[in-house]
């Protein structure tokens, strides 16, 4: 049985719960997510108690690996309408900078060309300084998808250390061939 899966999960004041056949849906100050899920798993949802409980409806393998993954699923959705999720990024680098206009991103990365990285709807992103991006919303999939999508542009590279990387990110440092021949 999975441990995740067992965890009630407790709904805050002012969190709305709506449950209707395959489809749970949660509202909050933040805003209103929705998520459709698998018939290996049953939902409940007690008004008196204010919990969401998590059960298998059979016993295979699928249901199994269902009922932990609805629940962390669940339990993100009241997360991010109470509170929200934030990625912050930062670019290291000669030239090197976030700059953001009219919804697009632009990096500019050491490349020839700037990138531009249309913001998705339901994010919010600001750029405090050049080197630095911070991405909010209240969906964790798509915080990370569009956070994971820019640094993708240009990572950290582990001899200069030059490119984009989470911020807190530690990249391991590689010493050059030039270091070497002593």
């Amino acid at each position: 049985m999975s441990r995740i899966g067992k965890k009630p999960i407790v709904i805050p004041k002012g969190v709305k719960v709506i449950l209707e056949g395959q489809v749970l849906t949660v509202e909050g100050p933040l805003g209103k997510l929705q998520q459709e899920f698998s018939p290996n798993v049953n939902v409940k949802f007690d008004n008196t108690t204010n919990l969401i409980t998590v059960e298998r409806s059979n016993t295979t393998r699928l249901a199994a690996a269902m009922h932990g993954l609805y629940r962390a699923l669940f339990q993100n959705m009241v997360t991010g309408v109470t509170t929200g999720y934030e990625k912050k990024l930062e670019i290291f680098g000669t030239g090197y900078l976030f700059a953001l206009s009219s919804g697009t991103l632009q990096v500019r990365a050491g490349f020839a060309h700037e990138v531009h990285k249309k913001v998705p709807n339901g994010l919010e992103v600001k750029c405090p300084d050049q080197t630095h991006v911070s991405i909010k919303g209240i969906d964790k999939q798509l915080v990370g998808q569009f956070a994971a999508e820019i640094r993708s542009i240009r990572k950290a590279e582990p001899y200069l250390g030059k490119g984009i990387k989470y911020e807190g990110e530690v990249i391991r440092r590689k010493e050059s061939k030039a270091a070497t021949k002593k």
